[in-house]
């Protein structure tokens, strides 16, 4: 006789599955809901590495999205012109530019999330009932044991 599978092993490969997929299909609505327009997604990568991660030059930038330094100072120049980042010498080496968020960025982005909770907001009220928003709340609060680590 065949050992049956592990049904734990089988629910935790199910639900990986599941939540990529998710997790997925609600990144693209979130993106069709309340787009950034005008930006392309490598555009939008380096606007999140700066917010993220503060200062960086062209070359930290190109290493954290895995892109040739090249394509990264097009991108660059491109978000500058839209007055987006901005460039000053380094203090320690002033060969080297360090690129930041300049206010209108921070605006945009702060605009931007406030619109995705609002979006995310009145989806939760309108579609689930009490219950299952308390269940939602209690799912929220494993995925972020799940982010943690």
């Amino acid at each position: 006789m065949k050992a049956s599978p592990d049904p734990r092993l089988a629910q935790a490969q199910a639900t990986a599955h599941e939540l990529r997929a998710l997790v997925g299909k609600l990144k693209r609505q979130l993106r069709e809901k309340v787009g950034v327009e005008g930006l392309t997604l490598s555009q939008i990568a380096v606007l999140i590495q700066l917010d993220r991660e503060g200062t960086a030059t062209v070359s930290e930038l190109a290493r954290a999205e895995n892109v040739r330094p090249q394509s990264m100072s097009t991108t660059v120049a491109d978000l500058q012109a839209l007055g987006l980042v901005d460039g000053a010498p380094d203090p320690g080496d002033g060969r080297r530019i360090l690129l930041s968020l300049t206010r209108l960025a921070r605006e945009k982005i702060r605009a931007n999330r406030a619109a995705r909770e609002d979006w995310l907001f009145h989806a939760i009220r309108e579609r689930f009932s009490g219950t299952e928003q308390d269940a939602l709340a209690r799912g929220v609060e494993l995925l972020k044991r799940l982010a943690e680590g």
